[in-house]
């Protein structure tokens, strides 16, 4: 009796041993005892790396509140009608009168082959660089050829002011002027307040008064 219990002790420790030894050494082919095993799917799984957490919502600064205008198109609202337009000036370079908005101006219709512009040029030319920060003084030449208002703006001395070569015809019919030489004054609001001809002391008053604001 005792010797079949011995012999069925020994076959169970015998089979708990080759069980052990299996579990340790693992399935053949298998990963060796300790190895790390692959990431669980779960952990790279779409949920992960889905388009929300990577969206350009997420990863481009946030647009700017339509609520909270911008300076520029604060300026550009402010634009009265009387200084929405451009052009180019004598030695070609672009002009927009947008950028006076905001101070009076006083524009100066001239042709070149005229007497009385050229007695208002004298004045012209010495006010306008003086007043223009406060009171831009802007030529309008019209009538004539390029070459001569060149010529016009060199004799007087008038390169230190803004000609805007208008041979066209286009502020001239836009301001409705009919003859030279012609003063349109306009306010800090765009509004003409003076419309027609101006000696050079009337001029030198109405800039001063106008700066003086």
């Amino acid at each position: 009796m005792r010797t079949a219990v011995r012999a069925t002790a020994a076959a169970v420790l015998a089979a708990t041993l080759a069980a052990a030894t299996a579990c340790a050494a693992g399935p053949e082919g298998g990963a060796p005892a300790g190895a790390v095993a692959p990431a669980s799917p779960a952990l790279t799984s779409p949920a992960l790396t889905s388009p929300a957490l990577t969206s350009p919502a997420l990863t481009s600064p946030a647009p700017a509140s339509p609520a909270v205008a911008s300076p520029a198109s604060a300026s550009l609202a402010s634009v009265p009608a009387t200084l929405s337009f451009t052009g180019k000036t004598l030695d070609g370079t672009a002009f927009n009168a947008a950028t006076l908005a905001g101070r009076p101006v006083v524009l100066w219709f001239w042709a070149p082959w005229c007497a009385t512009c050229a007695s208002q040029a004298w004045t012209v030319a010495e006010i306008a660089p003086a007043y223009r920060d406060t009171v831009p003084v802007v030529g309008v030449a019209g009538l004539g050829e390029q070459k001569a208002m060149t010529s016009f703006v060199t004799e007087f001395d008038l390169g230190g002011t803004t000609q805007i070569d208008d041979r066209a015809g286009v502020l001239w019919r836009r301001f409705k002027v009919a003859e030279q030489s012609t003063f349109v004054v306009l306010d800090r609001t765009g509004r003409v307040v003076h419309k027609g001809f101006l000696d050079g002391e009337a001029l030198t008053r109405q800039v001063e008064t106008l700066a003086r604001g």
